[in-house]
């Protein structure tokens, strides 16, 4: 009898097409990508190339690598500092002769209220520098303003060229007016700022018109704090300059200062207090402490931000005191 084939011969296509079908699910399953788009997960774990499950403590998944949250993602456009708490750039130096009085107040000492009442009467004055140009002195007059210093020069290098003005200007409306020097000890000698200050506008005459020349020793705008100075180098300093200011006008300077800087560049030296006028720099509701030597403030500058002109500052005393100083 012939052999019958038909049976194995219709089983082995059978398994040939199971295979195959096998292969293709083992391939999806290893490739995911290959599936349709809707099927493939956002996070892949690369480890095993299927989704990985996210950490629900973290909103960020450290297996995928990538934010869960697009604001977390990194603009390539943005060329700012990656750290928030980055320093900020370093302010620029101020450019020479723009120095003033009071310019390191806020910084160094802050800022608080405005003065109490006070029990003695107390003149208004103003102080000012190129910074305000032309002044309208009428107005300030009008407001209760009856005297003003007005910057004259600066170390051995610079003269305001507002000073004319604002020194002639002052005295037309009837002020009682003066002129203050910024010292730069770092520059020069003392006595040769004192000498650059009287024939830069400085002077003084008995006229009851003329308040005697002030040295403005502050914080240092332009590098170090104390001009590179120990505290008795800077003590012989300011002896140097006002030395020779009564020698040339027979006058005793005003010295403008604040104490937190007379303590950290002279060492609270107490040495002037008995000859030359104190004028505090402070802006508060009380002047505060003052330097050693000085048991009371002849002026004080108690803000930067006053009406017309913004550095204000009382006559400790009412205005026949003022001319009594302008008098000597």
């Amino acid at each position: 009898m012939p052999a019958h084939r038909s049976g194995p011969s219709r089983r082995r296509p059978l398994v040939a097409a199971g295979t195959a079908l096998l292969a293709t699910l083992a391939l999806l399953l290893t490739h995911p990508g290959a599936a349709s788009a809707s099927d493939t997960p956002t996070d892949t774990d690369p480890a095993v190339g299927t989704a990985a499950e996210p950490d629900p403590k973290d909103p960020k998944d450290p297996a995928a690598g990538t934010p869960a949250d697009p604001a977390d993602v990194a603009d390539p456009a943005d060329s700012g500092p990656a750290d928030a708490d980055a320093e900020a750039p370093p302010t620029p130096t101020p450019v020479r002769g723009s120095a003033h009085m009071g310019m390191g107040v806020i910084e160094h000492d802050g800022v608080g209220g405005l003065p109490r009442s006070e029990r003695v009467a107390q003149t208004e004055g103003v102080d000012v520098s190129s910074h305000q140009g032309n002044v309208d002195w009428a107005t300030l007059w009008n407001s209760g303003v009856k005297w003003s210093y007005n910057k004259a020069t600066e170390g051995n290098y610079y003269k305001n060229p507002y000073f004319t003005q604002q020194y002639n200007g002052a005295y037309n409306v009837g002020m009682i007016r003066g002129a203050y020097h910024f010292g730069t000890p770092n520059d020069s000698s003392g006595a040769n700022q004192a000498n650059y200050f009287v024939d830069g506008g400085g002077g003084w005459s008995r006229d009851g018109k003329t308040l005697p020349g002030v040295l403005d020793i502050e914080w240092n705008p332009y590098g170090a704090q104390c001009y590179g100075k120990t505290q008795a180098q800077m003590v012989a300093w300011i002896r140097d300059f006002l030395t020779t200011y009564r020698s040339r006008t027979g006058r005793d300077a005003v010295i403008y200062t604040a104490t937190s800087w007379w303590k950290e560049c002279t060492g609270n030296y107490a040495g002037f207090g008995s000859t030359n006028p104190l004028w505090i720099a402070r802006y508060d509701t009380t002047v505060g402490e003052l330097p050693a030597g000085w048991d009371f403030q002849t002026i004080w500058q108690y803000t930067s931000t006053g009406p017309v002109v913004g550095d204000h500052d009382r006559f400790n005393g009412a205005l026949d005191r003022v001319v009594a100083l302008a008098n000597g």
